[in-house]
């Protein structure tokens, strides 16, 4: 039987190239995720989204397709149309971690 998503990520961490590269953008897909989920719960269209923050449909898109570099500005705009509160933090790089934010 073929191996899942986590079976197969597990085993592309070992590449120290890829998972430099997975931490690297991690927190970007983070984002795009709680947006697309917190969007699919409210039952709202990218259209609907668009037509309450004033954010064209074509950039909300691009927001969730990993495609564009929202400010935080915006993505509060978007999690307020949401019934969601945005939360940032930093938090400790872990030790051995490769994250490189350049």
């Amino acid at each position: 039987m073929g191996k899942n998503f986590r079976e197969s990520l597990q085993e592309q961490m070992k590449n120290p190239e890829f998972k430099e590269e997975w931490e690297n953008v991690e927190a970007e897909f983070q984002i795009m995720k709680a947006m697309l989920n917190s969007r699919k719960r409210q039952s709202m269209t990218q259209k609907q989204l668009s037509d309450i923050t004033g954010i064209a449909q074509s950039d909300i898109s691009k927001i969730e397709n990993g495609n564009a570099n929202p400010s935080i500005r915006t993505l509060k705009r978007i999690a307020y149309a949401l019934d969601c509160e945005l939360k940032l933090s930093f938090e400790p790089i872990q030790q051995g971690s490769t994250t490189n934010v350049l």
